[in-house]
């Protein structure tokens, strides 16, 4: 089995574990290729590290797994360098919460050996891209987690015209609008107010926020849906972020967010699901009288 590993390369202390992957990879008689910035960091910071078969440099590569060893953030990243080749990926948590790396970094052997075993599932989550009409987007135009409109920090309330399939009209006095698929369900949209949604829902939720009327509420659509978005802002511009990727917009320009034409494979053990990540990680259910 071929590995394609990415990494956090900014905390030394908490890619440690690391080497326990590399001795899982050696035992099981697999092969990778590593990123090489995340493969110059490990070498500085004087972890060993056996002979990669390759090293990435680019989007261009192939693997039969893709390993994200770091939080969420670095996951996303991951998914964004994979794009459609429909390489599952492992998450491990070596970050902090890590609500999409569910895999812990102390059962890496068992979690290796699970996969030689075909003892785990695959999760398809779908992405959203961002079209713009009126300027061109510098970074990758798809996001697994969310795609966000935001004001400039310095800058007053936006109004945030969206249209649904072209005929339906809704209008946000906000700070900003953030279209999230499932898996951001979790994330920046639940952080202001948006609800928890499975993975294999087949919607998408627009969360305002900080809206200035009390009636704006999150609302959850088909993800079949095509969503526009014109922004009128005083500072004459905004920031559209992709998984956490931002970037300066003319008010000008128009955004269209929909469902793209690929999944992003997630790779899950059998013996967790869902739920029990909610428990884990969000406490969610959990009676604090107890």
């Amino acid at each position: 089995m071929k590995f394609a590993i990415f990494g956090n390369k900014h905390q030394s202390k908490k890619s440690k574990s690391i080497e326990q992957l590399f001795a899982a990879i050696v035992k099981f008689g697999d092969t990778f290729i590593i990123d090489e910035p995340f493969y110059r960091f490990l070498l500085g910071e004087g972890f060993s590290v056996p002979t990669p078969e390759g090293l990435i440099n680019g989007n261009d590569f192939t693997a039969d797994i893709a390993i994200s060893f770091g939080g969420d953030g670095t996951l996303l990243r991951t998914a964004s360098r994979i794009g459609d080749k429909e390489i599952p990926i492992l998450g491990i948590n070596a970050g902090r919460l890590g609500f999409l790396t569910t895999t812990s970094n102390e059962n890496i052997e068992y979690v290796i050996g699970k996969i030689h075993e075909g003892e785990y599932d695959v999760e398809k989550h779908n992405i959203i891209e961002a079209l713009t009409h009126g300027s061109t987007l510098k970074n990758y135009p798809f996001a697994l987690n969310e795609i966000a409109v935001m004001k400039h920090d310095s800058s007053s309330m936006m109004t945030l015209d969206v249209t649904l399939n072209g005929n339906d009209r809704i209008t946000y006095q906000a700070d900003g609008l953030i279209v999230a698929a499932p898996s951001g369900s979790t994330g920046y949209s639940l952080s202001v107010g948006g609800p928890i949604i499975a993975p294999d829902a087949n919607v998408l939720v627009l969360t305002p926020i900080a809206p200035h009327s009390l009636s704006a509420r999150p609302l959850v659509i088909s993800d079949s849906t095509t969503i526009e978005i014109k922004v009128n802002s005083r500072s004459h511009n905004f920031l559209i972020a992709l998984d956490g990727r931002n970037e300066s917009c003319d008010e000008s320009t128009v955004i269209t967010v929909r469902k793209a034409a690929y999944r992003q494979l997630i790779i899950r053990r059998k013996e967790h699901s869902f739920i029990q990540n909610l428990q884990e990680k969000l406490m969610w259910g959990t009676d604090v009288r107890e």
